[in-house]
C-alpha cells in the first residue's frame, strides 16, 4: 500500500484561499443572493414556487400546511434550513413586501409592525393566480431543466414568467462584493413600457414594406428609448403606497442603473371638534418601514424634546387601514412639526436603487432599457420554444393520424395481417413492410380500439387530421415571421395587464429641495412678544384693534404675577428673526416656528426654540429675509458703545449661535438694527439725554470686535434706545408713566460720536424716566406695552410734534403699580383702516 504522505501534493496556501473564496463568492452571487433578470427570482424563491406547483397547489385548489410545503421544497430542491425556506415562503405572501404577492397565505403571515409569522405548522398556503401564470408553460419545454441537488428529479433554471417580475416585484440581496436593490413597480406601467418597446423596435421594423422607410424604427436612439420608457414608467410603485419626492432620482437609476429616491409618508392635517387643536394623521408609510418602531422613535424624539409641539401620539390602525395620529399642542404649525418628523424619523427616507441582476450567468448592473430588452428577448425565446414544442406535438399527432387513416383505408387487409401474425412484433413489422408505415404509426394501429372502426370515429380522425394541418401551417407561419411572434408576446402581455393590472399606489410629488414651509404659510406681519422670564409668542397684528391715544389697551400676553413682557417686535411670518442676546451673541429663528397661541396665551420658552446659554437674555430681534453684502447691522450697548458689522457675516446660522459683538462683563447689548451704511445713529438715555451722529463715523468691524464709544454717560445714566435715522422723520419718546412726545429729527443737531449729547425729554416724577425712543414717519403706528401685559395700538399722528425739552402728553392710562416697559413701531402701508 502506498504511503499516504507520498500521494499528497503541495499547494500554495494563497492560491488555495483565492480559489476557495472565488468558488464561494460565485456560489453566493449566482446561486443564492442575486435574482435572474429573466424571471426576477432568486433560486430559493424559484424552488418554493416550483415545489408548490409540483404539489398541485394552484390558486384553484385548497390550502396546504406550510410545514408540508417547506418539507417538500427542502427534500427535493433546496437542501438548506427549514426556517430560511419558510421565511422565503412568508415573504412571497406578504402584501406589504410584495407589490403583487405570488403566494396566497392563510393564517398569520406577519405584519407591517414587524410581528413574526405564526409557526409553519399553523399557517397554510397555495399559489396565487399570477404565480400559476408564471409557471403556465413549464411543461412545454420553454425553459431548461437541470437535475436537483441529489439528481432524483429535475428543476427549472428559470421560470417562463409572462411579465417582467424583477421590475414588478423588485428584489433585494447582498452577495459578495456586490448588492442589488430593485424597487417594485406598477404592473400596468411596466407592461406598457414593454409593449411600447416591442411595437416600436420590432413590430414596426418587421411590418415595414421592403424599401419603404425600413430604417425608420432604427432612428430611435438609446436616449429616445429611455425617455419614452421613463414617460411610461415614471417611478417605482410601492405596496405600502406613500409618496416619492421628485423624479430625478428615479430617472438617474433608470438611466445608469444606480440612483436614490426619497420616499415620504402620506399624511393629512385634521382639526378637532373644538377647532383649537390640530393633529397630523399618517395614513401611508414608506416601503419596508416598521410601523411599531417608527412610532417608538417618534415618541422617543418627543421625550428628548428633539421634536417639539406634540401632545399625544397613538396608533389607530385597524383592518380598514393605517392611521397614526400625532396630536399637536395649541398654536403649533403642523407643517413645521411634520418637517421635523421627516428630518428625524423614517416618515421620510431614501431608497438606494441598484439594478443588478444575473444576465447570461454573470452579474450586471442594468438600465431600465436593458432590463426590459432582456425580458423581451427572454419572452421571445420562451414563446418560440413553446411554438416549436406545439409544432412537434402537432406533427407527431399528424404522423400517427396519417397511419390510422391508411389503416382505415385498408381495414380488412390490416385485420388479416394482424390475425395472421404470431407476435405483436411480427404484426408491427408486417404493417411497416406492407403499408410503408413507421414504427410509431404501426404501434398506434396496434393500440387502436375496435370502436375506432365505426364510420363516426373514422370521420373524427379525418376532421382532426384536417384541423392539425391548419395548426401546423399556422405554427410554421409564426416561426417564420418575426412580426407574428412578437405580436403574440404583445397580446400575452396585454392579457396579463388586463387580468392583474391595478392603479398606481405611490404618488409622485415634485421635489422642492428642502420642504418649504413658508409656501404653506400665509405671509402676514406678526407681533412677537417676549416676557422677562423668556417666554416668546407671536400674534397677528390684525388681532390688536386700532385705538386713539388715551385708550385702555387690550391684553397682549398672559404673564405670571412675577413675570412681565419685556420686548415687543414686529416681523413677517416668512422672515428670519435674528435674536441678539445681552451678552453679544446672535441666534436665528424663523418667525413661523414661534408658536401662535392667541392674544391671551403665555407662549413658549425661548430656550426650547434656540440654544441660548445660561443667564443670557434677549436684547434685540431683527427681521431679516436676505443677508445682503451691502447691508450692515449696528449694535448698541447699555454703556453707550456702538458697533457696525456687515450683515453677510451673519449668513451662516449655527445651532449654538455666534458672537455678534464683544461685550464687557458689566455692560450689555440693548439694541441692534439693519442699515445700509448711509444713515445717522440716534442714541437716547434713561435720563432723557440724546445724541445724533453720522453712521459713517462708525467703521465696519468683525463679529468679535468690541465697538467704539457712541455717547458719554453721566452718573448712573444708561442707554435705553438706539435708532438708525435719516432726515425727515420724527422721534417719538415714551416714558414709564405713559407719557410721550414726538419731536422733529432736525431739532437734534448732528454731533460727533462720543459726546454727552443734548436733552431729549424733560424727565420728572410726573412722566417718569425714558423707556424707549422710536423713529417714526407720517402714518406709522405704535404699540405700547406695560409691565402687566396691556398693549395699546395707536397712530403716531395722534401725538402732536413738540420741542425737545418738554414732558410730552399722555399716551396710555397707567393703572396703579403698572408702568410702560416697551414700545414698537408698526409700518402697515397696505392697511389704511380708520380708527376703531
Amino acid at each position: 500500500m502506498a504511503d499516504p504522505v507520498s500521494r499528497q501534493t503541495p499547494v500554495n496556501i494563497e492560491d488555495e484561499m483565492k480559489r476557495s473564496y472565488m468558488d464561494y463568492a460565485m456560489s453566493v452571487i449566482i446561486g443564492r443572493a442575486l435574482p435572474d433578470a429573466r424571471d426576477g427570482l432568486k433560486p430559493a424563491h424559484r424552488r418554493v414556487l416550483y415545489g408548490m406547483k409540483t404539489m398541485g397547489l394552484s390558486s384553484t385548489r385548497g390550502y396546504r400546511k406550510c410545514a408540508k410545503i417547506v418539507g417538500e421544497v427542502m427534500g427535493n430542491f433546496h437542501p438548506h434550513g427549514d426556517q430560511s425556506i419558510y421565511d422565503t415562503l412568508v415573504r412571497l405572501a406578504q402584501d406589504f413586501n410584495m407589490r403583487y404577492p405570488l403566494v396566497d397565505g392563510q393564517g398569520n403571515f406577519g405584519s407591517i409592525d414587524g410581528d413574526p409569522p405564526a409557526a409553519m405548522r399553523y399557517t397554510e398556503g397555495r399559489l396565487q393566480a399570477l404565480a400559476d401564470d408564471t409557471m403556465a408553460d413549464l411543461d412545454r419545454e420553454t425553459v431548461d431543466f437541470v437535475p436537483n441537488y441529489d439528481e432524483t428529479t429535475d428543476e427549472p433554471t428559470v421560470l417562463p414568467a409572462p411579465f417582467p417580475n424583477l421590475l414588478v416585484n423588485g428584489s433585494a440581496g447582498i452577495a459578495v462584493g456586490m448588492a442589488t436593490n430593485v424597487p417594485p413597480h406598477n404592473l400596468r406601467e411596466v407592461i406598457d413600457g414593454c409593449v411600447w418597446l416591442i411595437e416600436n423596435m420590432h413590430l414596426k421594423a418587421a411590418g415595414a414594406p421592403a424599401g419603404a422607410d425600413e430604417e425608420a424604427p432604427q432612428r430611435l436612439t438609446t436616449a429616445d428609448k429611455l425617455r419614452n420608457l421613463i414617460r411610461l414608467i415614471p417611478a417605482p410603485d410601492f405596496p405600502t403606497a406613500a409618496q416619492i419626492v421628485g423624479r430625478q432620482g428615479a430617472v438617474q437609476a433608470y438611466t445608469t442603473g444606480r440612483g436614490s429616491i426619497v420616499m415620504r409618508a402620506k399624511s393629512v392635517i385634521e382639526t378637532n371638534k373644538k377647532g383649537d387643536k390640530q393633529a397630523i394623521v399618517v395614513t401611508e408609510i414608506p416601503y419596508q418601514v416598521n410601523k411599531a418602531k417608527l412610532i417608538e422613535r417618534i415618541a422617543e424624539l418627543v421625550r428628548e424634546k428633539t421634536i417639539e409641539g406634540v401632545s399625544d401620539l397613538r396608533d389607530e390602525s385597524d383592518r380598514d387601514g393605517m392611521r397614526i395620529v400625532i396630536e399637536l399642542k395649541r398654536g403649533e404649525v403642523p407643517e413645521v412639526v411634520l418637517n421635523n418628523l421627516y428630518k428625524h424619523t423614517q416618515l421620510q427616507l431614501s431608497f438606494g436603487i441598484i439594478m443588478l441582476a444575473i444576465v447570461g450567468g454573470r452579474p450586471r448592473v442594468m438600465t431600465l432599457l436593458e432590463l426590459i430588452e432582456s425580458f423581451v428577448e427572454f419572452r421571445r425565446e420562451v414563446v418560440r420554444r413553446r411554438i416549436e414544442f406545439d409544432l412537434r406535438k402537432a406533427e407527431a399527432r399528424h404522423h400517427i393520424l396519417e397511419g390510422l387513416k391508411i389503416a382505415l383505408d385498408h381495414v380488412d387487409a390490416v385485420i388479416a395481417l394482424i390475425r395472421g401474425s404470431k407476435t405483436v412484433a411480427e404484426a408491427r413489422e408486417g404493417l411497416m413492410t406492407q403499408f410503408a408505415l413507421s414504427q410509431i404509426q404501426s404501434q398506434a394501429i396496434l393500440d387502436m380500439q375496435l370502436q375506432r372502426l365505426t364510420g363516426l370515429e373514422r370521420q373524427k380522425i379525418l376532421d382532426e387530421l384536417a384541423e392539425l394541418l391548419k395548426t401546423i401551417e399556422r405554427l410554421r407561419t409564426i416561426l417564420a415571421s418575426e412580426r407574428l411572434l412578437m405580436q403574440i408576446i404583445v397580446d400575452e402581455l396585454k392579457a396579463v395587464r388586463e387580468k392583474y393590472g391595478d392603479a398606481r399606489r405611490t404618488e409622485i410629488i415634485d421635489a422642492t429641495g428642502e420642504i418649504n414651509v413658508e409656501d404653506l404659510i400665509a405671509e402676514e406681519d406678526m407681533a412677537i412678544t417676549v416676557s422677562n422670564t423668556g417666554y416668546i409668542k407671536r400674534t397677528a397684528i390684525s388681532t390688536y384693534r386700532n385705538q386713539r391715544r388715551g385708550g385702555k389697551g387690550r391684553i397682549g400676553m398672559r404673564t405670571r404675577d412675577e413675570d412681565f413682557v419685556s420686548h415687543l417686535f414686529v416681523a413677517s411670518t416668512h422672515a428670519y428673526i435674528m435674536i441678539f442676546s445681552d451678552r453679544g451673541r446672535a441666534y436665528w429663528l424663523k418667525v413661523h416656528e414661534i408658536p401662535d397661541v392667541g392674544p391671551g396665551g403665555k407662549g413658549k420658552s425661548i430656550a426650547n426654540l434656540v440654544s441660548m446659554e445660561d443667564g443670557e437674555k434677549i436684547a434685540a430681534m431683527l427681521a431679516v429675509k436676505e443677508f445682503e453684502e451691502d447691508k450692515f447691522i449696528i449694535m448698541g450697548s447699555r454703556k453707550g458703545i456702538v458697533k457696525k458689522t456687515s450683515l453677510s457675516s451673519f449668513s451662516n446660522p449655527r445651532a449654538g449661535g455666534i458672537i455678534a459683538m464683544g461685550i464687557e462683563d458689566d455692560d450689555a447689548v440693548i439694541a441692534a438694527q439693519v442699515t445700509d451704511g448711509t444713515g445717522e445713529v440716534f442714541i437716547g438715555t434713561r435720563y432723557g439725554m440724546a445724541i445724533r451722529f453720522e453712521e459713517t463715523d462708525v467703521r465696519p468691524m468683525g463679529r468679535t470686535a468690541y465697538g467704539v464709544r457712541g455717547i458719554t454717560l453721566r452718573g448712573d445714566d444708561y442707554v435705553v434706545a438706539m435708532e438708525v435715522v435719516k432726515p425727515g422723520g420724527t422721534l417719538l419718546t415714551v416714558t414709564e408713566r405713559g407719557f410721550g412726545k414726538r419731536t422733529e429729527i432736525d431739532e437734534y443737531r448732528v454731533q460727533s460720536r462720543g459726546g454727552v449729547g443734548i436733552i431729549n425729554i424733560a424727565t420728572t416724577t410726573r412722566n417718569g424716566l425714558v423707556v424707549g425712543v422710536a423713529y417714526v414717519h407720517e402714518g406709522d403706528e405704535l404699540l405700547v406695552i406695560t409691565q402687566q401685559g396691556m398693549i395699546l395700538r395707536m397712530e403716531t399722528n395722534d401725538v402732536r410734534s413738540i420741542g425737545r425739552a418738554t414732558q410730552g402728553v399722555t399716551l396710555i392710562n397707567i393703572e396703579s403699580g403698572d408702568s410702560v416697559v416697551s414700545i414698537a413701531r408698526l409700518v402697515e402701508k397696505e392697511e389704511e383702516e380708520g380708527g376703531g
